[in-house]
Order: C-alpha cells, then structure tokens, then sequence
C-alpha cells in the first residue's frame, strides 16, 4: 500500500503498509466467513495479547443505534477489551432483540475459542440496514480467523480488508515514536459518512503503557479534531465505532501530549484515506473557516457547506461558484455578517467585505483538490471539514446498493 507522504514540517508521516498489528501484542486475522454472497473476507479479528487490556470507544450519535453498537457500549465501562470481531455483509442494524441476542452470541463465541470473557470482546458490524445475520457462517468465521490469528503485516491487512463494504481498497496507518511504542489502526467506510463521533468502523491499536480513562480522553479529543472532521454527505450511521486498544507491550509510558500526537497523525492519515475512498469522489475538498465566534460556530459554518448539494454539484462540474458557498454559510445556525464575509478557492478571493473580489474563472478547479477558505471576520474560531463533491458516480453507487 506504499509510504504516506511527508507530514508538514519534516516530520515523518504515518505509514500505510502496517496497520493494526503494527504495534507489539497484537494478532489480526481477516477470513471469508461467508456472510457475503461474493466470497470475500468478511471477518476480522484482532486480539490484544497484553500484557495491558486498556480500551475505549466513541461511537454514533444516531439514536437509531445498531445492535453491536449497544453491545459495545455496554463492554466499553469497564474500559478494557481483550479482543474485537467485526463482519461486513450485514450491519445488524433495526434487527429487535434478536439482533441484540446475535451480537451477543458473537462476542460469546469469540470469548470461547479464546478462553477470556465475552465481555471483554467488542462486536462491530457494516453493511444493509434491517437484516439479520448469518449466525451459523459467522460463528464457523470466528473459529477460523482463530486458527489464522498472526502478528504479520499481511494479518493487519486481512482484518482490514474484511470490513470493506463499498470501500474499493482496505485503509491503514501506522506511525512509531522514537521512544519505542507506536500506534496503527484501520477504518472502512466510503458512503452514509458524517461521523458525530461514518458507515464507519475503525480499530485503532499502541502497545504504548496507558491506563482506559487516559485512553479514553485521547481517544475523545482525537475524534472531535479527525473522525468527526469528515462529512461526504450527511449521513450518520447507525454503527459508527471507533475502537482504540493498548496493550502496553512496549513498557514505555509516553506523556499525554506525546501519545495525543500520535494518535491524531493516524486518525488524520486513516481520515484522508476515507475521503479519497468516498463514493463516487472525483474532487477532494477542503472547507477551512476562520474568523468565527467560536470553534464550534467554525465546525457549523464548514459541515454546513460540505453538505450542500448545490455547493457539491458545482464542485463536480469544476465551477468555482462562489455564491452557492456564500448562500450556504448564511443558512448556517453561526454567527454571519455578510458585509465581512470573504470567500477564496484554491487560492484566489473571490468574494470579500459583501461584494465580488475577483472574477470566478480565476480559480482553477481543474485538478482533484479542492481548497475553500471562508473568513467570517467576527472572532478567533477556526475548524476545516473535508468532503467531496456530489458526482453521477455517488448517484449511481447509492442508488444501485440494495433493492
């Protein structure tokens, strides 16, 4: 899967041909349980060897939530997790008691073919909405992701393949610290992403010496700043998970500030990668507002204009329109004043202090990506949102998912 780029700075940037066994204590395995029709993994196991079982989670804010999502929530007080089983090919969503009996049953088998608690076992599920799954497959899957559970780079790859659903590749990153512990995750997701913590699942894994509330407070902050930075069309998913687990393997206890650094490049990297996967993306865009009242008022601003259909449609067709972006920032709930409002894409200011600053065939949208600045002139708030554009190919994608 190749190097990632440089980070800004000089600084080494995560790197993508490792992912969640990439720290030391960790086993993964990814294997074709045949829950999909297709015949591809569709089963991924990681296991946390210890000697540390610390873990924390965020998950969606939809109140419609997905069976394993309540599971693992429920599992997550206690901030410890010996292992995590993930299956794409049905998200075990709106499926009653029964559905919540199945996610129980999951983590109760994983528990037997590795001798711990079921509930030290986290269950995450992607894939249609409303349908059971196939328990007899699922349960024939966990014993065989068992029996092939390796600390390879080949393993951590496996695992992430198998929770692809639209995904058109698996999505890992991994980075060290000169200190001798590291961090290295995986997510899928490609469509229904607008992560309030996208359909998104991420394990994320450090052998770095850290107790579950530290974890978990990380994890939060990281989130907020990464995950829940990326908005390719509005949708929150009944499943969202992100999962962190530390094994402590490397016998180093990093400073609060160093671990967040870490974890955030990784997060940052595994977003990247999950807005240049998007559905049907052919623009990579990113929306940076400055000059709010508040962050917060920033964040509304930024989803605000990467939810527009007519902003993401004239982003599709090259067109730096900038009135579109102008109309979506005043529907916003922020703080506006029209009159110090500024606009500039890729470079070139378009529209500043109530009024056209430049003709819009200045900007060249010619190439994949896209950089929009807004600046509202009111405060010090600022936050960037990604997304992308809204082409025939989403259309097309979503529209041909599921009868």
């Amino acid at each position: 899967m190749g190097v990632a780029p440089t980070a800004h700075g000089g600084t080494p940037a995560p790197e993508r041909h490792k992912g969640v066994t990439g720290p030391k204590g960790f086993k993964a395995a990814g294997v074709a349980a045949g829950i999909k029709e297709s015949g591809a993994l569709d089963l991924a196991l990681v296991v946390n060897e210890g000697p540390g079982q610390a873990a924390a989670g965020v998950f969606t804010t939809n109140q419609v939530k997905a069976a394993p999502v309540l599971w693992s929530q429920q599992v997550l007080k206690e901030r410890k997790l010996h292992a995590v089983v993930l299956n794409s090919g049905g998200a075990n969503a709106c499926t009653g008691p029964e559905g919540f009996q199945d996610t129980h049953a999951t983590a109760e088998k994983v528990a037997e073919v590795l001798d711990v608690g079921a509930i030290e076992v986290a269950v995450c599920s992607t894939g249609l909405i409303g349908e059971r799954l196939p328990m007899d497959a699922l349960k024939a899957g966990v014993e065989k992701a068992a029996q092939e559970l390796d600390a390879t780079d080949l393993s951590g790859l496996n695992a992430a393949t198998a929770v692809m659903t639209t995904d058109t590749h698996p999505k890992q990153s991994w980075q060290d610290h000169p200190d001798g512990w590291s961090v290295g995750g995986f997510v899928k997701g490609a469509g229904m992403l607008s992560p309030n913590m996208a359909t998104m699942l991420s394990v994320i894994t450090t052998d770095a010496v850290i107790d579950g509330d530290a974890l978990d407070a990380a994890l939060r902050a990281t989130t907020a700043k990464t995950y829940d930075r990326l908005d390719v069309d509005g949708g929150t998913s009944t499943n969202d998970t992100v999962l962190v687990l530390a094994s402590g393997a490397s016998g180093v206890t990093p400073t609060a500030e160093q671990f967040a650094d870490v974890l955030t490049a990784v997060a940052k990297d595994l977003v990247k990668q999950l807005q240049g996967d998007a559905e049907g993306v052919t623009k990579e865009v990113a929306i940076t507002v400055n000059g709010a009242l508040t962050e917060a008022e920033a964040v509304v601003v930024a989803k605000t204009v990467a939810e527009d259909n007519l902003v993401k449609t004239a982003l599709f067709g090259s067109d730096p329109n900038w009135g579109r972006i102008a109309m979506a920032v005043g529907r916003s709930q922020a703080t506006v004043d029209q009159h110090k409002l500024g606009i500039a894409i890729n470079g070139v200011t378009l529209f500043a202090d109530g009024h056209k600053a430049a003709d819009r065939s200045e900007a060249d949208l010619s190439g994949r990506d896209v950089d929009i600045v807004i600046d509202l002139n009111l405060g010090d708030g600022t936050a960037t949102v990604l997304t992308t554009d809204l082409s025939h190919g989403y259309v097309e994608e979503n529209s041909a998912y599921s009868s």
